[in-house]
C-alpha cells in the first residue's frame, strides 16, 4: 500500500473514531445505561486508536538528529 492509500485508511479509522466516542456520549447519557455495550465500544474504540497510532508510524519516518 502506498502512503496515499495509508492516508485514507488514517482518516477513515479517524471517522470510524470519532464516531465511535459520539456513541458511547450518547449511550451514556440514556436513564438506562447498558455498562457492557459502552465497555465493548471503548474496547473497539481502543483497538482503533491503536490502529491509528501504527499507521501514523509508518507514515511519519523516524529521523534520527
Amino acid at each position: 500500500m502506498n502512503d496515499e492509500g495509508y492516508q485514507q485508511l488514517l482518516e477513515q479509522l479517524k471517522v470510524e473514531h470519532r464516531d465511535l466516542d459520539d456513541a458511547i456520549r450518547a449511550l451514556m447519557l440514556q436513564t438506562r445505561v447498558d455498562q457492557l455495550q459502552i465497555a465493548r465500544l471503548k474496547k473497539k474504540k481502543l483497538g482503533l486508536k491503536d490502529r491509528i497510532m501504527r499507521l501514523e508510524d509508518q507514515l511519519v519516518p523516524d529521523i534520527i538528529a
